[in-house]
């Protein structure tokens, strides 16, 4: 019997000492992680992540993980309304464009997710707070926000959780192409994407990420020429010229107040008025917080769910 309880003890140390041996392990893991200034070593896996972009926030919250702080959506005073929910009681720590560094320090965060178009000066004071993840991924590119995603995923820890949405995601946009070509004639398949702002519509690029995935849901998205590369949009159209912008369907995005009064007023001009997509009652009016300014893969499936609704 003395023997028997030895043994159960000494099996129990050991099963304890392996878990506690497996336990530092996790915490030891270090995870080289290249971004754009160089390679970035974060240990185990991040709890307390502050994200200063919003495909960060999209890609974060997509892989199982709830940051504690974000900039607000362009145009609006909080996230964006499609991942508000989600996104939970959230601290905001500055806009797009300038980041409170007090509020990310009292924050105290283990990781910080930027975006590509932080500069160097901004990367060493936010370095200095906790380890930074600036992605070196091209703007504007079909692939930008899967390379960003697996980018976050790996400084998370989460890279299977990643291929798991980014295939959730592929297939959502295989469900509703197929719908596309079901309910709409192929050669009426051409779109514009516009953002309507109090000076006049912006044409929005090609390569937008919402263009991209209109496209992969089986529009044919046309900037007709007037976005310059690298650019996410084009100069103001003028009443004159609104015919530009005119195809068979036209995704309409505004930002805010001032944007739905513009347009309100615009439809009643009568160059709106002789759009062929206003004539066939194909104008499809979306929230330009999700549809001009998110990107990540919450945003995707939101706006595949905007483009399946319009078909009906």
């Amino acid at each position: 019997m003395l023997y028997l309880l030895r043994h159960r003890l000494m099996s129990l140390l050991f099963t304890l000492a392996a878990l506690s041996c497996l336990t530092l392990a996790a915490h030891a893991e270090t995870r080289t992680v290249p971004t754009a200034y160089g390679d970035v070593a974060v240990e185990g896996k991040p709890q307390t992540i502050v994200t200063l972009y919003e495909g960060a926030l999209d890609s974060a919250i997509a892989v199982g993980t709830q940051p504690v702080g974000a900039v607000i959506t362009r145009g609006g005073q909080d996230v964006a309304n499609y991942i508000q929910q989600a996104a939970g009681d959230i601290r905001i720590v500055g806009t797009p464009g300038e980041t409170n560094l007090e509020a990310v320090i009292a924050l105290q965060p283990d990781i910080i997710l930027a975006s590509a178009w932080t500069n160097e000066a901004q990367y060493q004071l936010l370095s200095q707070i906790a380890p930074t993840i600036v992605p070196d991924v091209p703007a504007f590119q079909p692939d930008t926000w899967t390379r960003e995603l697996k980018l976050f995923a790996l400084a998370l820890g989460r890279e299977a959780q990643a291929e798991e949405v980014i295939a959730r995601v592929a297939a959502r946009a295989d469900d509703v192409r197929q719908q596309v070509e079901t309910v709409v004639a192929d050669g009426e398949r051409d779109t514009s994407l516009v953002r309507w702002m109090p000076q006049g519509p912006l044409v929005m690029a090609e390569n937008l990420f919402s263009a991209t995935v209109l496209a992969s849901a089986g529009f044919q998205v046309d900037d007709a020429d007037l976005v310059k590369e690298g650019r996410p949009h084009s100069q103001p159209l003028s009443q004159e010229n609104l015919s530009l912008m005119d195809h068979s369907w036209i995704f309409l995005a505004t930002l805010n107040d001032d944007g739905r009064e513009a347009l309100a007023a615009a439809r009643e001009a009568p160059a709106f008025q002789r759009l062929g997509a206003n004539q066939s009652d194909q104008i499809v009016p979306v929230d330009g917080t999700l549809w001009t300014s998110a990107s990540g893969p919450l945003a995707a499936l939101a706006i595949l769910d905007d483009i399946e609704a319009a078909l009906k």
